[in-house]
């Protein structure tokens, strides 16, 4: 049996909608599919408990949210409302799962066992394991913080060093094949002497 489900119509709930399409959209300063954003907002958790007013409300149990093609799958769901707006989000998880598809650069995710967003600053935090895989690079690190206001990120400690990782895929040309990789450099004897003897 599946657990309650709540459904939200973008009229409704407009600072829920947009603060849980900008989870996802703080790992990269593109854009989400504009479609997203006109999709209904299908929110489904094992149990809910918490106040439509001011307050929080809590999501437990394979929390899923999904709209157009964000999904975002989480363990527990915190919303702090004040004064009749979304202020806060928590969301734990083994860990917290986004991801959506992003206009002209394909599938966006990221990972971490908690993610904060401030609506009023537009700060979001992933913490514990944090990943955000993007088409263009890869980010890994215990706490990636990205302020969407500025599009200023920050990463600190990480795997086993404790030092962030960051790759970046090399550019490909539209319409162009990547570039061969050159062979790696082989190390041969010189030639014998045919003349020595």
């Amino acid at each position: 049996m599946s657990g309650p489900t709540m459904k939200c119509r973008k009229q409704d709930h407009p600072a829920l909608l947009a603060a849980f399409c900008l989870l996802l959209l703080a790992a990269t300063p593109a854009h989400a599919l504009k479609s997203d954003r006109q999709q209904p907002l299908d929110v489904r958790a094992d149990s809910t408990d918490g106040t439509l007013g001011d307050g929080t409300a809590t999501l437990r149990g394979n929390v899923e949210i999904r709209q157009g093609t964000l999904l975002i799958r989480a363990d527990v769901a915190a919303v702090e409302k004040a004064e009749g707006r979304v202020r806060r989000f928590e969301l734990t998880g083994n860990p917290v799962h986004l991801q959506q598809e992003i206009e002209e650069e394909g599938l966006v995710s990221a990972r971490a066992r908690k993610v904060e967003y401030e609506v009023a600053s537009g700060i979001v935090i992933l913490t514990g394991a944090a990943d955000v895989d993007h088409p263009q690079y890869q980010i890994n690190g215990e706490v990636l913080r990205y302020d969407m206001n500025a599009q200023h990120f920050q990463g600190s400690g990480g795997d086993g060093d404790g030092r962030i990782r960051i790759q970046l895929d090399p550019e490909v040309v539209p319409g162009e094949a990547p570039a061969a990789a050159a062979p790696a450099a082989e190390t041969r004897d010189p030639p014998a002497d045919a003349d020595s003897g």
